[in-house]
């Protein structure tokens, strides 16, 4: 069995709630039991770090 992992953020649209409301009910159950789904933290250091850089890089690029 092929699993697949995905790190996601904490939106609510990224659950595998989503992934039956797409497909139908027993391919849905194929899927998810494919899935190993990470969610990252909503809060922490590191984040403030990566907006700090993208927001540097939108400045300097993007103008």
């Amino acid at each position: 069995m092929e699993v697949i992992k995905l790190v996601m953020d904490n939106a609510n649209t990224h659950t595998s709630v989503v992934i039956y409301e797409v497909f139908a009910s027993v391919e849905a159950i194929t899927i998810t039991k494919n899935l190993d789904i990470d969610h990252t933290p909503k809060h922490g250091s590191w984040l403030n770090m990566v907006e700090s850089e993208l927001s540097v890089l939108v400045r300097l690029c993007l103008n």
